[in-house]
């Protein structure tokens, strides 16, 4: 009887433990940081970072929020989740689905950005008009990231593959470098496509702003283990992001928006060219809809077709959707964003 009581004892002890406030929050953010402070851009987080509110929402609890930055993008903060040193990472869907299926025990919390579209650009001296002008030349690719999927799944499109392309796997700044010094002949980017367009160092030759299928996604994610241990933490931090989106959802608050954006690197003219017609609702959504998971299904089955990874995931029981559901009604905000259908292209 003593035996069993001692074990009791120690169990209850470990489970206080582990429900024990950390001293810190690690989020991580899957790209690396430009400015002063250091800071990104593109995302609503990105604003939340900005705007200190994650640090004004936990300061009670006596809790501090630590950004980690990582230039090596979605596979270097896998890697700093795999060891345990994350609680929380804002990241894209393949690197998010590539540390899912190498064994990565985590759980999608909100999405973030959505809609964003991906441009073709080739050297301003190129002679290239599309794609297909490209086949056999060198492509610049940082791999693992949600640029290396939407490439895939553009060349698909037109019965093309990596192996039609002489890839350099090259991370952001590298390829910037390299374009500018002519030493790669295209690549697929993201809103800087159109500042190193208004300075005249490539051309815009394609995009997809017609396909949403084809466009970035992010979204925040916990680790499982954090999940677990502190799940009313995870409700906080949820709940201060959903707040965080509405702000950055205001169109009165558009310039703003672009405007922090901007200390990251890429000036307001390009995110206003690159936001028209859309709405900042539209792009800025935290919500987990039916285009939301019809893109990750379509992302797993895309990667596994491609050969990025060589297991399926049950996107249904990857995504915990109660943390937001909580938090847009308590807020009464379950009116605010209009959910899309699954084919992104009308509400749901």
């Amino acid at each position: 009887m003593k035996r069993v009581l001692v074990s009791l004892l120690f169990a209850a002890a470990s489970a206080l433990v582990q429900a024990a406030n950390p001293a810190v929050l690690r989020v991580g953010v899957s790209t690396g940081a430009s400015g002063s402070p250091p800071t990104f851009g593109g995302a609503a987080t990105a604003i939340a970072q900005q705007r200190g509110v994650l640090e004004a929402a936990f300061k009670p609890d006596g809790i501090k929020v630590e950004w980690v930055f990582f230039k090596g993008a979605g596979p270097a903060a896998n890697e700093a989740l795999a060891n345990r040193q994350l609680d929380f990472i804002w990241q894209g869907d393949l690197a998010a689905i590539t540390g899912k299926a190498g064994g990565l025990k985590t759980r999608i919390l909100l999405g973030d950005s959505r809609l964003a579209p991906n441009y073709l650009v080739v050297p301003v001296k190129s002679k290239a008009a599309s794609l297909d002008d490209l086949k056999g030349q060198r492509l610049a690719l940082f791999k693992g990231t949600t640029q290396q999927l939407a490439f895939n799944r553009i060349a698909a499109q037109r019965g093309l593959s990596e192996r039609d392309f002489k890839t350099i796997n090259m991370d952001a700044a590298t390829t910037l470098a390299a374009l500018a010094a002519g030493d790669v002949d295209g690549v697929y980017l993201p809103v800087n496509a159109l500042a190193l367009q208004e300075r005249g160092i490539v051309r815009i030759i394609a995009d997809t702003r017609r396909d949403p299928l084809l466009a970035a996604h992010t979204h925040l994610l916990v680790d499982a283990a954090f999940e677990q241990g502190h799940p009313q933490l995870v409700q906080k931090f949820v709940s201060t992001l959903v707040a965080n989106a509405a702000w950055v959802s205001d169109e009165a608050n558009r310039e703003q928006v672009f405007t922090a954006w901007a200390r990251a690197g890429v000036p307001v003219s390009a995110w206003r060219r690159d936001y028209q017609p859309d709405t900042l609702k539209q792009r800025l959504t935290p919500l987990l809809d039916p285009f939301f998971y019809a893109h990750y299904r379509d992302a797993v089955r895309s990667a596994r077709q491609f050969g990025l990874i060589r297991k399926d995931i049950d996107v249904d029981a990857w995504i915990a959707p109660q943390y937001l559901r909580e938090a847009l009604k308590t807020q009464q905000r379950e009116q605010f964003w209009t959910p899309l259908a699954a084919d992104g292209k009308g509400a749901a």
